[in-house]
C-alpha cells in the first residue's frame, strides 16, 4: 500500500468521487477538501520522483510507465480545474461572476495550458512542432466554427458593456423575458408563458435591447382607449383621471397622466400612463386600469358603443339607477322588477373631495353604493391608519351595518368629488325575506373582506366564547336584525 502509484490513483479517484458526487453540498467546503487532496497528491508525487515536470521514471516497465504518466497528467488536469474553481471563488463577490462567460473562457484557457504542459513535460512531445501544426488546425477549426466564435466575442462585449444582468426583465430581438443565464454562447430568457428562449450572443449584440428592470424602482404602464368622437374630450379625460385615482398601486411621483393621442372621424384615441415600483405588477395594474376606466367612463355617461351600430336612447335618471344596481355584485342575481323596485328607494348624496363620509366605529343602517368618484377606506393598523381599499363606481360598503348592526370599523373618505346612493336597512329587509340568497352572498362578501383586514390586525370582533365561525355569526345577526325565519 506504500506504492506511490497506488496511493496516487487512490487520491485521484477520491478527487473524482468528490467532483461527481457533489459531496458535501457546500461548494466552498468541497473545494477546500479537493485542495487538500491535491496538496497530498503533489507531496506524494514530488517526494517519490514522480514529478509532473519530468517524464515518468520507469521506461523499462511499460505498465508502470503508463500508470505513472496517467497520474502525472491527472495532476495537471486536476490542478487546472481547481485553479479555475479557486479563481471563481475569489471573484464570487464581484458583479461579473453572475455571468458564466468569464468562468467558461478562463477555464478553457487554463485547461489548454494544462494540456500543453502535460504534453511537453510528461509525454516529452515537441511543443514547437505541435504549436505549428495546431496553427494550421486552428485556421480550419476557426472557419468551421466561426458562428460559435462570433457568439463568444459577442458575449465578451455584452458582459463588458452590461446591458442586462441575471434576473433582469428584458426584451431582446423581440423576445421578452427574465434573464436566467448568460454563458459563452447565448442568453437564456424565461418568458411570461413559462418557456425558455435561447438568444445567441451574436444576435443579442446586434439587436435592440429594452431593459425593463432599469431604473430599479420605476416602470411605466400605458393603455390606449378609443372613444367615440361625439364625447367631449374634457369629460373623457376627467373620467380617466378618476380611474387613475382609483388605483392604490400607482405611484404619485412621477405623476401619472392622460392625453389625447389621435383624433379621426371614427374615434378619438386616449392614452393613460402610470408608473409602478415593480415590473411584476404590470399585468395586474394593466387589467385594473382597463376595469377602472370602463367603470368611470360609464359613470360619466360615456358609453363604449361602436359608430357602426345605432346608439340606443339615453337612459333617464331611474334607468341609470337600475343600471348601477345591476352592476353591483350583491344584486346581480336579482330579476328586472326587483332591481326596479330597489332603484326607486335609493337616495342620492354628493360629497366633495376629502370629505369624510363615514367615521370609524360608526354604525350605519344603510348600504352605500358608489355611483361616481373615488372613495378611500382607511382602517387602523399596528402603526397607524392604513388604506385597505379604494372604491369606484359599482362598489358598495356598509354591509356590516345593514346585515348585523355592526360598525364599519373604517373611516370612509371621498378622494374626489363623489356621488353615493344609499339603500336603507328597512328597504332591504323585504328583499332579504324574499331572496335569502342575497343575504347569504352579503355575508360571504363581508367574511371574505376579513382576510385583508386580518393582515392589518383589524377585523370584526366575534363575541368571546362562541364556537361559531364569523360567517355563522353574521348570518345569525342578519336573521335577528331583519326578523328572518331560519
Amino acid at each position: 500500500m506504500k506504492d506511490p502509484l497506488v496511493l496516487g490513483f487512490v487520491l485521484v479517484a477520491l478527487d473524482v468521487a468528490l467532483w461527481r458526487a457533489a459531496f458535501p453540498r457546500n461548494d466552498t467546503i468541497r473545494l477546500l477538501l479537493r485542495l487538500v487532496i491535491f496538496a497530498l497528491l503533489s507531496a506524494l508525487l514530488f517526494e517519490s520522483a514522480l514529478s509532473p515536470f519530468t517524464p515518468a521514471p520507469w521506461p523499462e516497465s511499460p505498465g508502470r510507465h503508463l500508470a505513472a504518466q496517467i497520474v502525472e497528467v491527472s495532476w495537471w488536469l486536476i490542478g487546472a480545474r481547481l485553479l479555475t474553481l479557486s479563481l471563481d471563488a475569489v471573484f464570487r463577490s464581484r458583479h461579473w461572476h453572475k455571468e458564466r462567460l468569464f468562468q467558461d473562457v478562463l477555464g478553457a484557457l487554463v485547461f489548454l495550458a494544462a494540456v500543453v504542459a502535460s504534453l511537453a513535460f510528461v509525454l516529452g512531445l515537441p511543443v514547437t512542432g505541435l504549436v505549428a501544426t495546431s496553427g494550421a488546425l486552428a485556421i480550419v477549426l476557426g472557419l468551421a466554427i466561426q458562428s460559435t466564435l462570433s457568439d463568444v466575442f459577442a458575449g465578451i462585449v455584452l458582459n463588458t458593456t452590461e446591458p442586462y444582468h441575471i434576473g433582469n426583465w428584458v426584451s431582446v430581438d423581440g423576445v421578452e423575458g427574465k434573464v436566467l443565464e448568460m454563458n459563452w454562447r447565448a442568453t437564456h430568457l424565461l418568458t411570461s408563458q413559462g418557456n425558455v428562449v435561447i438568444v445567441p450572443n451574436s444576435v443579442a449584440a446586434k439587436a435592440k435591447i429594452t431593459n425593463s428592470s432599469r431604473p430599479v424602482a420605476l416602470h411605466g404602464v400605458s393603455i390606449t382607449l378609443q372613444i367615440s368622437p361625439e364625447e367631449r374630450p374634457a369629460t373623457v379625460l376627467g373620467a380617466l383621471e378618476r380611474a387613475i385615482e382609483g388605483s392604490s398601486m400607482v405611484l404619485q411621483s412621477p405623476e401619472p397622466y392622460t392625453l389625447v393621442k389621435k383624433a379621426t372621424i371614427n374615434s378619438i384615441e386616449y392614452e393613460v400612463t402610470v408608473y409602478i415600483d415593480d415590473i411584476g405588477k404590470s399585468v395586474v395594474v394593466t387589467n385594473q386600469l382597463y376595469d377602472l376606466c370602463h367603470r368611470h367612463l360609464a359613470a360619466a355617461g360615456i358609453e363604449l358603443w361602436p359608430l357602426s351600430v345605432p346608439r340606443p336612447p339615453r337612459h333617464d335618471a331611474v334607468d341609470s339607477r337600475q343600471r348601477l344596481l345591476s352592476h353591483v355584485e350583491l344584486f346581480r342575481a336579482l330579476k328586472g322588477e326587483e332591481i326596479e323596485a330597489l332603484a326607486k328607494r335609493l337616495s342620492r348624496h354628493e360629497y366633495e373631495a376629502d370629505q369624510v363620509i363615514v367615521k370609524s366605529e360608526e354604525v350605519t343602517d344603510y348600504l352605500m353604493i358608489v355611483e361616481s368618484g373615488v372613495i378611500s377606506v382607511m382602517v387602523e393598523g399596528p402603526s397607524g391608519p392604513v388604506e385597505s381599499a379604494r372604491l369606484g363606481p359599482g362598489d358598495s360598503i356598509g354591509e356590516a351595518g345593514v346585515l348585523a348592526g355592526l360598525p364599519v370599523q373604517a373611516q370612509v373618505t371621498a378622494l374626489t368629488r363623489a356621488v353615493i346612493y344609499r339603500l336603507d336597512k328597512t328597504d332591504l329587509t323585504p328583499l332579504l325575506k324574499s331572496r335569502p340568497e342575497v343575504g347569504q352572498q352579503m355575508c360571504h362578501l363581508l367574511s371574505q373582506r376579513q382576510d385583508s383586514l386580518r393582515k392589518l390586525n383589524t377585523e370584526i370582533p366575534v363575541p368571546a366564547g362562541t364556537e361559531h365561525t364569523l360567517l355563522d355569526w353574521l348570518r345569525a345577526g342578519m336573521h335577528k336584525l331583519h326578523d328572518l325565519t331560519t
